[in-house]
């Protein structure tokens, strides 16, 4: 049922236009993924959703009679604030006399409060989190997971997600992918992290060049099914420009062409120039090559039993106990592990700035480092996006050949005018491309990128990854984007436990099949492994839980094997020419079945834990 409809709707912001008269249709209970290049207008059309942003031209239908509520993208400051208080503002009927009554936990005094008070206190059981520490105190990760219980307390119709993994680690991504599943609400997401997308979403939205396209299907269908429009697109515009040019030719005749040409081939021909005029190019795409020099020994770093922690004595925390292991020349390497696990002191170990406690550690010949730092703090706000990669020069030169620097901007997607603008005016996506312009500007044979793909939009992500898959120095790569470790780097060190680190051969998901047999596995997507039922069960089962627990690797195979049927069926064509009741009721039973999915992965994972 419609929940939303999205009618002819306009914006521009002085030239650059984010809405030409877009339509769309948001249904009850459905998850979307919204995309498209950064800069498109996806969290402007996020805004526009929750109100705060006004539309030139056009109606959303539906808007004032639901509930709607949006997770930012920033996290917002609310200093001094416990948790519970903060959860209690995304309620908008809640006004500063309530919330003074929250804190003083005085609930009895109104139904309205008492109503709230136990919404909050479900939500902060739900999410397992103490309402009574400070949200300032938090980590990034646990701040996110109190923003979404913020959204959620104003019990929404349609929850709004804007990058809502940026700087989790994977298994609070996991947490959340399972979380947005269980919903049973309306979710739209932005998101960079293509699993995330794949995982939770049945339906892709495009924005591009101001239209609004939809894709049914998870984002792996939205590609195959982009690439053809792609193509036919391409196809068609050449078609069309080689006839306007022989229209051209031929008003371009003599004077005898002239006197005998036909009056409703010349109206035609204006019409061809005018429909030739409004199209809409494809925005240009990132290019960039790394600045490679001489190659390193062939040993890059080695450690031997190192260990290393804060403090001393009694006090002292460990943070990695006796590892060892080998760098040689060549080797992609991804680094995982929970937030605050140790990732930046392996990091730190291997660049020389911390030295272990005990062991010991063995650097190669010949190397020069370039390094990217998450957060961004290479990047001078008050410099211009020219100096701040060349630091005043014109020239820059790039494997031995120069190249102007306005030149090498563009190949980032900076306009000259974008360049020679002030850094602090950039946008997320566009302070991660002034990043990687800086990067590859510096010659090197070893990488360290610690989440570099935090902003990106998926056509810089994946000339990202060809980069650095054909990249013939040594990379160090943190990230908690699955699809890009497993598209990536070679093999893996993780940290499995506190203190230790293994390894092991490949990316993500080969880690996945490998880890310690008591980690539990990860809910597969639908076209993944199925999952296999562990022999070695730690848990006193009656009788009845331990049936159920063997019937459910069948039933999550029939399951998926009729989920990946209607997938199937939806990348036709033909499937959409299809009576309306037909394609309706194809939908349901995809949700249904989604549903069911996720309810026996749950009851999995609760019998098998």
């Amino acid at each position: 049922m419609p929940l939303l409809e999205l009618k002819n709707l306009s914006l521009s912001f002085g030239t650059q236009i984010i809405l030409d008269k877009a339509n769309l249709l948001i249904n009850e209970r459905e998850r979307v993924g919204f995309v498209g290049r950064n800069g498109a207008g996806k969290t402007t059309l996020m805004k526009m959703l929750a109100g705060t942003v006004m539309p030139d031209d056009g109606k959303i239908h539906g808007q004032s009679r639901i509930n709607i509520a949006l997770m930012p993208q920033e996290i917002p400051n609310y200093h001094g604030l416990d948790i519970s208080t903060v959860i209690t503002l995304g309620e908008s009927k809640v006004g500063p006399e309530l919330i003074a009554q929250l804190a003083g936990k005085d609930y009895e005094e109104s139904s309205e409060l008492w109503e709230l008070g136990i919404r909050v206190k479900k939500l902060l059981s739900s999410f397992k989190l103490d309402g009574e520490a400070q949200f300032e105190s938090l980590s990034g990760g646990m701040k996110r997971r109190v923003l979404l219980a913020r959204a959620l307390a104003t019990d929404p119709a349609l929850l709004l997600l804007d990058e809502p993994t940026n700087h989790l680690d994977i298994t609070t991504i996991e947490w959340l992918e399972k979380m947005v599943m269980s919903f049973s609400l309306a979710v739209i997401t932005i998101s960079h992290d293509r699993a995330f997308i794949d995982r939770i979403c049945d339906r892709i939205v495009e924005l591009d060049r101001g239209v609004l396209s939809s894709w049914p299907g998870n984002y792996e269908q939205y590609l195959l099914a982009k690439a053809k429009a792609l193509s036919e697109e391409e196809a068609s515009n050449k078609a069309f420009d080689k006839r306007l040019s022989e229209e051209e030719k031929w008003i371009r005749q003599g004077i005898k062409a002239r006197r005998t040409r036909n009056e409703g081939r010349v109206r035609a021909l204006k019409r061809m120039r005018n429909e030739r005029q409004q199209r809409k190019e494809l925005s240009g795409t990132a290019k960039f090559s790394a600045n490679e020099v001489l190659s390193s020994g062939k040993l890059v770093w080695e450690a031997n039993d190192i260990s290393y922690g804060w403090g001393e004595g009694a006090n002292q925390e460990i943070i990695i106990e006796n590892f060892s292991t080998l760098i040689m020349r060549g080797d992609k390497i991804g680094i995982i592990g929970k937030n605050g696990c140790g990732k930046s002191t392996l990091i730190k170990l291997i660049l020389g700035t911390l030295k272990p406690n005990s062991g010991t550690m063995r650097t190669g010949t010949r190397l020069n480092i370039a390094t990217l730092d998450q957060h961004r703090t290479d990047i001078v706000d008050n410099q211009s996006v020219l100096d701040n990669v060349s630091g005043g020069r014109d020239q820059i030169t790039i494997n031995g050949k120069d190249k102007h620097i306005v030149s090498y901007m563009q190949d980032f997607l900076f306009t000259p005018e974008r360049s020679r603008g002030p850094a602090a005016v950039l946008s997320g996506g566009e302070r991660n491309r002034l990043m990687l312009a800086k990067l590859f500007s510096k010659p090197a044979n070893l990488l360290i990128l610690d989440e570099p793909t935090n902003d990106l939009d998926a056509d810089t992500l994946e000339l990202l990854e060809r980069l650095l898959v054909e990249y013939s120095g040594t990379l160090l790569l943190v990230s908690h984007d699955r699809t890009f470790l497993n598209n990536v780097v070679s093999s893996t060190l993780a940290f499995d436990e506190p203190r230790t680190i293994n390894e092991y051969v490949g990316g993500y998901d080969d880690w996945l099949h490998q880890r310690p047999k008591q980690e539990k596995p990860k809910t597969p997507k639908s076209g993944e492994t199925k999952i296999a039922k562990n022999t070695v069960n730690p848990k006193k089962l009656s009788y009845n839980d331990q049936r159920e627990l063997d019937q459910l690797p069948q039933l999550i195979e029939k399951a998926e094997h009729a989920t990946d049927k209607i997938h199937q069926a939806m990348l036709d064509p033909a499937f959409f020419q299809q009576a309306e009741e037909i394609i309706t009721t194809s939908n349901t039973q995809l949700k249904d079945l989604e549903a069911k999915l996720a309810g026996y992965y749950s009851r999995w994972e609760t019998l098998d834990g």
